[in-house]
Order: C-alpha cells, then structure tokens, then sequence
C-alpha cells in the first residue's frame, strides 16, 4: 500500500510539474502565469477538483513514444468561483506547446458534457500553437468534437474563453463559438493563420501583434470582448463577469445584495441633457446612476463606441444595458454598433437577462462605405434581435430618436414592454433642419420663411407628446426617477411570459 501511495505521489508531482522547471521559467519569463497558477487565482481557493490528471497521448509516430507527459498539455476539471460552479480547462504551454491532441482533446470534450449535463458555465483558457502536428487527422477529428459540443452548448449555459498566450489554427473557432473572448495585452494573440504562413502565402510582412493582438481585436475586428493587462487582472475580472451570469439557461441569474436606494431620487440627472440638441454628454454616466453601486461591465468597450452594451445590476439582479453614446459620432448607428449590440442582446435573451435600452441616437450612419458595407443587413441584425427577444425589456428615450433608428432601439413596436421618455426627447423622421427643407423646399432660398417653419416643425414634433398621446410612450418622466421607474418596472415584469409561433429556428439577417 505504501509503495502505490508513493507512486501515486510521484505520478501527480510529475503531472503538476508540467514540462518541467525550465519551461515554467520561460513561461514566466514572458510575463504568462503556468495553467496551475492561473487556476489558483480564477477559482475559489481549495475548490478545484480536477480530472484525467494522468492522461497521456497514444502517439508513436516521430519519437512521440518516448516523449509522454501526464495531463498532455490541459489541465481540466470544475471548481467554484464565489461558491457557484464552473466547469474549466486550462491549456499548458509548458507541455508540447499547449498543442492538441486526440487525448487533449477527449479531456476537454469530457469537461463540456459534464457542464452541459449539469447547468454550469465553461471557462477555457487558451494558451497554445493549434493542432499536434504529429498526430494528424486524430488532432483534427479532436477539434471537431470540441467543436460540436460549442454549437451544442450555445444559449444552454454561458461559455467564456480567456486568451493568455498564442492561440492560432483549430484553436480560435472554438473560442469564435463562444459567447465572450477575453485578451490580455502584448502577451496574447489570435489568428488562423500564424505571420510567418501569411508571409508565404501573400508575401505580406506583418508581426503577430499586427496581426491578431489584442488591440486589433478589440478594435477592429471585434473578436476580442475585452483586453487586460495581465493575466492576474483579466483572471480578476472573469470572476467578476460571472458574478453577473446565470449558470444555464433554466436559472436566473444570480441576485446580490445591494446598499443603494431605489426610492431615492438623482437631481444631477435633470442637467444630463445639455440645452443645445447638438452638444454631447455621456451616457455612460447615466448607466453608472442607475446600476446599483454604479457597477457596470462593459463589453466590447473599444469596439463601435457609438453604443454601449454590458452588465450592471438592479436591486441586486443582473441586467443587460444598451446604450447610444452621444460622445461617439453623436450616437448614430452603423454597421459596427449594430452587430455588437445585436450579440449582446441574443446573449441576454438566451440567458433570461432582462434590458434596460437608452436611446440617444439622430439615426443610421449615411454614406458609400456603409451601404457598400453592408449596413441595411447590420442595421436589421439588431432589429432582429431586439424583437426578437422575449425578455422584460424597457426602454428610456433620453434626446433623438429619429428615423427607423427610433423603431430599431427597443421601440414599443418591437415588442418593449415599458417605454419611457424623458421632457427632452425628441421623437420623430427626422432633425427639424432636415425635415423643413425636404418639406418646404419652395422656401429654401428664404432665410426668414425657413427660420419660422423649423420652429414650427420644433414645436409640433421634437418632443416626446405626441408619441405619448398615441400610446407608443407610456409615460413622460423625470429624469431624476430614472432608475427608481425601471427598477419598478423591471419587478413588474418579473413573471413576464411571451408565447411564440412554433418554429425550428429563426434565419436572423447574418
């Protein structure tokens, strides 16, 4: 009995030392934590329990057969973050590069079916060079399977993939297919396609930072949810971000408590709008009063800054807030804004989070290159999902709400349940400028005639009457019981209930 404990002890120590010494020293010698070090810190301390610890690859072609290392390069298993469970797998740069193989593989498929078996996020952290290049079709057939258990897992639980490392080839789809990717800085890196292959391939000379580092991901290509600095403060911040999800889609998310008042009115909010319609103000600031604590995640934060999407919380319970940003473009929606928004509200309605929308927005983006772009399509994915979307929804007109960008933002004729305005807005085709001229184009060359037309056109339609006397608003309200009016409607909403038309699925606008 001795001698297998012993042995049982030599076996895990072999296993928890990865590639060894040296490699865990190159792995922090480029600022990267080791798989068991990243765990330490994402997970409750003394939760994780892990499995197919002594796993090794079944390959003997090239030498492979003298090469065997316990665990073959992932680590894997569940474990607790503030006491509520996640399933993980973690991948080893110290060990064959983090690489796949049929066994790595069968590790990781082992985690997915037990998380979608059992209701609780997964949490991959990528760390790895792509396929086992030794291994051939077996390391693809691997790839297919974790593949499948994505699209499989897709709307039934939360799937979050942190990137801390190289992550290139069969690696990135399966990050692509989950619902948040998440970078850290100068250290990590995403591509199908590696520089020196696309230097072969098109003669094009480019680094991979250039090429898929975290600031091009989270502000070109919109891969990418979030960049940190380090692999600590991202690992920090994957804890927060579950705090704010619920395990599958059969739960609620969870409730924590909050200090704020609800019944308490914020005077500052009266002067949010400034005066003069064209002057911006941040809408963030608005998000922050009416979150509890001002704690809001944002998502894609970088990315289409013309509108705001993440989490906050009201009265203790996590909502999904979408936001026009006057600060950016002067909030209008184009093709970018329009496809991140639409993400994160399909996100929020596979997961029963209810949205709060504030709408600031003067309309869609004109010009060539949005139209050759693609515009009509994006513009339609975020219609899609906002009627889409069966959960509580209210929505707060704060200024513009011109042209279909006002039905696009959770109108009332999407299926909103509780639309409020403010004094301020300003529901109608068009700006008064605009519309004057289109209207009263005889007039055009007549200063003096224009001048008294626009303020006619001011009066009868930049307010928020005339939507209200048609029902399309449900009340006018104050600025300063913002979030006092949401957080009461979002209780009335709670045992909200939508019957849909029966269908396999939809054919959203991609």
């Amino acid at each position: 009995m001795h001698d297998i404990i012993r042995e049982l002890e030599r076996r895990r120590e072999a296993a928890y030392q990865g590639g060894g010494q040296k490699r865990i020293e190159a792995q922090h010698a480029r600022g990267k934590l080791t798989a068991r070090e990243r765990l330490e810190i994402l997970l409750d301390e003394g939760s994780f329990e892990e499995f197919d610890t002594f796993v090794e690859h079944r390959s003997t072609d090239f030498g492979m057969e003298n090469t065997r290392v316990p665990g073959d390069g992932v680590v894997t298993g569940w474990g607790t973050i503030n006491g509520r469970l996640v399933y993980l797998f973690v991948k080893d740069f110290t060990v064959f590069g983090g690489s796949l193989s049929a066994a790595h593989a069968q590790k990781i498929v082992k985690i997915q079916d037990m998380a979608l078996r059992n209701g609780a996020p997964v949490i991959g952290v990528f760390d790895a060079g792509g396929a086992r290049i030794q291994e051939g079709v077996d390391a693809l057939a691997g790839y297919g399977e974790v593949f499948a258990r994505n699209v499989l897992s897709s709307g039934v639980i939360p799937q979050i993939s942190v990137i801390m490392g190289p992550c290139a080839g069969g690696d990135v789809y399966s990050p692509a297919m989950t619902d948040f990717i998440f970078m850290v800085r100068d250290t990590s890196y995403m591509f199908v396609t590696g520089p020196d292959v696309v230097k072969t391939v098109t003669n094009e000379v480019v680094s991979a930072e250039e090429l898929g580092g975290a600031k091009v991901h989270t502000t070109k290509s919109s891969i990418a949810d979030g960049a940190y600095e380090n692999d600590v403060e991202c690992l920090m911040q994957m804890r927060r971000l579950v705090d704010f999800l619920p395990s599958s889609n059969r739960e609620p998310a969870p409730r924590w408590p909050t200090f704020q008042e609800i019944e308490g009115d914020d005077i500052s909010l009266d002067t949010l709008v400034p005066p003069n319609p064209n002057k911006p103000y941040d809408m963030k600031e608005l998000i922050l009063k009416v979150a509890d604590e001002g704690d809001f995640f944002e998502i894609q934060e970088n990315f289409a800054k013309n509108i705001i999407t993440g989490f906050g919380r009201i009265e203790g319970a996590t909502v999904g807030f979408v936001a026009n940003q006057p600060m950016v473009l002067a909030g209008v929606l184009d093709s970018d804004a329009s496809r991140k928004a639409a993400r994160f509200v399909r996100f929020c309605d596979c997961f029963n989070i209810p949205l709060v929308t504030f709408v600031d927005v003067p309309g869609f983006l004109p010009g060539t290159a949005q139209e050759y772009g693609g515009l009509i399509k994006h513009g339609a994915k975020l219609l899609f999902a906002f009627t889409e979307a069966t959960v509580p929804k209210i929505t707060c007109i704060t200024r513009k709400a011109f042209g279909g960008a006002y039905d696009v933002m959770a109108s009332k004729h999407m299926r909103a349940d509780i639309n409020y305005a403010w004094p301020t807005a300003q529901i109608a085709v068009m700006g008064a400028k605009g519309a004057v001229e289109i209207i009263f184009r005889a007039d055009i060359n007549d200063p003096a005639k224009i001048a008294e037309r626009t303020k006619e056109y001011e009066d009868r339609f930049l307010n928020p009457f005339v939507a209200a006397q048609r029902g399309y608003i449900d009340e006018v309200i104050m600025p300063h019981g913002t979030r006092r009016r949401i957080a009461r409607g979002l209780r009335s909403l709670r045992n909200k209930r939508v019957e849909m038309p029966w269908k396999k699925h939809d054919n959203i606008p991609l």
